[in-house]
This record gives structure tokens, sequence and C-alpha cells, in this order.
């Protein structure tokens, strides 16, 4: 299995996100999985202008020239992407929301209805499952977590992929990587 990580921890002082992040990464190095970490905040990711460059002169390429082609295509050639970010303000990081948004291009902008829903067309033959890895604030209860999980569930759709699990960090690394090797 080839697994990307993206994490999405915007400060470089919250040590304890990414040592969490790293013990998932050599779990999963340890049975065998093929584990690529993008670290965002080492990134030139820039905002999503909403110009449709992507779908209708540059298809399946942002016309910013920044990093998100590397987190594209970590994330089309991978069979599990684990989105990890620290809660802040109810939301994961914006850090976490750029690099999402800058997914926009691995779908066509082409719709077609699945199950009475609206959804865009596949632009490639294989999508990654999804999963969300959340560091939660002193304040975020269970309803943030499912209001979260909905949110991304939806993102998922819509980018032809299906979101597997969240996970917290206040939960031990082993049972990230028990629900990794249950996909």
């Amino acid at each position: 299995m080839r697994i990307t990580i993206l994490n999405g921890n915007p400060n470089v002082e919250n040590r304890a996100f990414d040592e969490y992040t790293a013990r998932l990464s050599e779990a999963l190095l340890a049975g065998g999985t093929q584990v690529t970490t993008l670290t965002l905040r080492d990134m030139d990711i820039r905002y999503c202008t909403g110009c449709w460059t992507c779908w209708v002169k540059t298809p399946g390429e942002c016309q910013s020239k920044d990093d998100s082609h590397l987190v594209r295509k970590a994330v089309i050639n991978s069979d599990l992407t684990v989105m990890a970010a620290p809660v802040v303000m109810g939301y994961p990081s914006a850090l976490m929301k750029k690099a999402v948004d800058k997914l926009v291009p691995i779908v066509m902008p082409y719709v077609t209805l699945v199950q009475g829903e609206v959804h865009h067309v596949a632009r490639y033959p294989h999508y990654p499952k999804l999963a969300l890895l959340l560091e939660p604030e002193v304040v975020t209860d269970a309803e943030d977590i499912e209001i979260i999980t909905d949110l991304f569930r939806r993102a998922a759709l819509n980018l032809q992929s299906e979101l597997a699990f969240t996970h917290l960090t206040t939960q031990p690394v082993e049972e990230a990587v028990h629900a990794v090797n249950r996909l």
C-alpha cells in the first residue's frame, strides 16, 4: 500500500503533532507500507483563486507556480492520503484547507448525477481513499469532530474518493495503524 501523509501542522513549535505523525509513518513503514510525508508548512502552497484555469486552460494543473503540483502528484499516486492537521478554531488548519482546495484539478469540470447528487467526473482511473488525523483543541468536542468528518466526507465524494476514517492524536498511534491495516 502507498500512503501519503499531508502534515498540515502550521506551527513548528507544535512538536507533539509532528512527533505523532512521525511515529505513525515509522509504524506503517515497519509494516511494509510505502509512506510519503509532505510537511505543508515547508512548501510554497498558494491560495486557490477560483480562476478555473486548472479546468479550462491547463487541464489538471494549477496556473499558480507553487508546490501544489507535488501535493497532487503524491495524492493521486497513493492508495490512502492521510490529511493530518491540528484543529484550529473548529476546523483543520488553514494550511490543510489550502492544500485540499488545490486538489480541485484532479477532477474534471464536468459533472454527472450519482445517486441523486451531482458530482465531478473523474480525471484519473485511480483515486486514493482519504483519512483524517486531527489534533483536537482543548475546546474541541465530539460534535466538532463529527462536523469536520462530515465536511471531509463530502469533499472526498467530490474528489472521487471516500473518507475511510477519522482518528484523533489523543488516541494511540497503534489504533491509527490498525485503521489503516483494515483497509
